[in-house]
């Protein structure tokens, strides 16, 4: 993909930008940057393929990448040498982009279903395909994102109301049960999370597909509906409304057409997240969720603004692309991975922020093309 190719990505502009133009760049956690460049690095391919065209040259990056697997003795020098900054500007927005948080839930589960751990946690379905960016099967509505095999071709994948009532059949296999519904939304939403079972020991529950359905925030439709105001809207509140109004939850939850689907796994290194898209662990406070229609994984961005318990002179943070979200849509958009349990669910919940983005494009390999 040549340089000029490059210049706008999605309805953005990519503007040149020297390092030393952006302050405080690489900030004081270049080393931590770079060992979540090496797991993005040196992770399988992800199951989803991106679509050709995203921005990042696959060659260049694998350089990059190599170079990252040898002694690299300084971290700051390591990403000014092998990458160059680009400022990311809308036009509707100019610099600003806008940066959420997300994290991993900690909940309580049991392997069997008990009076108190009544709610399953269904594995993947042998008939769900899912769709890949841009994939279409004949006969199906082109947004969905998944579609159920049958004997006569593919079809719509049942929704979130039709799975709960048992649309499923024999396909809704547990591999988890939850003390109840408001848990699973929460192990939905975010995507994984760790359960602690009766015994001590944890597991974690792992994305393993969705129903292709459009996905709508529950917490979004309890203010619309002027149960909780914006204002001080937290994971703490909208959960306990739900858990306070049953019958009102039921009906908000199976709003959400979007079901997911998981599978089990062992905490390898408690201090690491679960795999994102790329199949690599994410980094608490270094793995960002981008818009994989447009950014290749392994990319670093540099946010360009003070972060939410930001340390005492940091102006920016550099991060890197490791996973995608359904809402996370646009050139300048963001998702941080906070961490793990109660506290990265706070910080998550209040990282609402409009922020500078600048992409690190790797430079060309050596008898390449411009990126």
């Amino acid at each position: 993909m040549s340089a000029a190719a490059l210049a706008v990505v999605g309805n953005a502009t990519l503007t040149p930008v020297p390092f030393e133009a952006l302050p405080g760049f690489p900030g004081p956690g270049a080393a931590a940057s770079l060992d979540a460049f090496r797991r993005v690095c040196a992770a399988p391919a992800p199951a989803l393929p991106q679509p050709a065209g995203v921005a990042g040259d696959p060659a260049a990056l694998s350089a990059a990448c190599m170079a990252a697997s040898g002694d690299v003795p300084d971290a700051a020098a390591f990403f000014r040498d092998h990458f160059d900054a680009f400022r990311i500007e809308r036009p509707d927005a100019g610099q600003a982009g806008f940066l959420t948080g997300y994290f991993e839930p900690e909940l309580t589960g049991s392997l069997d279903p008990s009076p108190d751990f009544p709610t399953p946690v269904l594995a993947r379905p042998d008939d769900l395909v899912s769709l890949g960016p841009g994939e279409t099967r004949p006969g199906l509505d082109p947004t969905l994102r998944a579609a159920r095999a049958t004997a006569e071709g593919f079809a719509p994948y049942p929704d979130r109301a039709a799975i709960e009532d048992g649309a499923l059949g024999g396909r809704a296999r547990p591999i988890l049960w939850l003390r109840d519904a408001v848990d699973l939304l929460v192990l939905q939403v975010q995507g994984s999370g760790r359960v602690r079972l009766p015994d001590g020991r944890a597991v974690r529950v792992l994305y393993d597909g969705r129903n292709g359905r459009p996905y709508t925030a529950v917490a979004k439709l309890i203010v619309q509906e002027g149960h909780l105001p914006l204002e001080g809207l937290t994971l703490a509140r909208w959960t306990g409304w739900l858990r306070d109004h049953p019958d009102g939850a039921r009906r908000l939850i199976r709003a959400n057409a979007s079901y997911i689907f998981f599978r089990l796994a062992p905490v390898e290194d408690p201090a690491l997240g679960p795999p994102g898209a790329a199949n690599a662990p994410l980094s608490p406070g270094r793995s960002l969720a981008v818009d994989a229609n447009l950014w290749r994984y392994g990319l670093p961005f540099w946010l360009a603004g003070p972060l939410p318990g930001a340390g005492p002179g940091e102006a920016g943070r550099l991060v890197i692309a490791a996973d995608t979200g359904s809402a996370i849509v646009g050139p300048a958009r963001g998702d941080l991975f906070v961490g793990t349990g109660a506290q990265a669910g706070v910080a998550a919940g209040n990282l609402r922020d409009a922020i500078g983005f600048v992409v690190l494009l790797p430079k060309a390999a050596p008898g390449g093309s411009p990126r």
